[in-house]
């Protein structure tokens, strides 16, 4: 098993000798590599491509899209030599789906926005929220100033259905 001590060093490599892991099953649509490539521009390339000791990309595959978009020769490495051809495997899927495991705190986001606004931080965007996603998250809730009110026809004539949800098995009627 690999461990927690192994160093690792950043080098700089030829664009065009990474080679594309040829099973990656994450996808990288052209909006996501444009975000990336701004990113790196408005940020610097600070994230390195890991790749194996045959220069096969383990993870890092939407960084060389972008690097390649914005015609960088040379972009930042990491060399994983240190996993097994089963734990690069793992790797791969991991480093993709773990990030994906969480949730945001969304008052805590709104505030580090706000605050970012107040730092006179142009472009919102270069987060990765589009500008939808902010909208939503600064928009004001609606408090309607009545009670709805129910067609008592509608609630003799529904009929409710228990639904339990697949991915958290919550109960609800619908």
């Amino acid at each position: 098993m690999a461990g927690a001590s192994h160093k690792l060093k950043i080098e700089w490599i030829l664009t065009e000798k990474l080679v594309p892991h040829a099973n990656n099953a994450k996808q990288h649509p052209e909006e996501q590599v444009d975000q990336i490539a701004a990113s790196i521009q408005a940020f610097g390339f600070n994230d390195p491509i890991a790749i194996d000791e045959n220069n096969t990309i383990i993870e890092g595959h939407g960084r060389l899209l972008a690097a390649k978009k914005l015609q960088l020769e040379k972009v930042p490495i990491i060399q994983l030599s240190h996993l097994s051809e089963a734990q690069k495997k793992a790797y791969i899927l991991a480093h993709n789906k773990l990030c994906l495991n969480t949730d945001w705190n969304l008052d805590l986001l709104r505030l580090e926005l706000e605050r970012l606004q107040e730092l006179d931080f142009e472009d919102l965007s270069l987060t990765g929220f589009r500008n939808a996603e902010i909208g939503i998250l600064f928009a004001e809730p609606s408090i309607p100033d009545t009670e709805p009110e129910l067609d008592e026809t509608l609630v003799e004539n529904s009929t409710t259905k228990q639904i339990t949800c697949p991915e958290c098995g919550t109960s609800f009627n619908a």
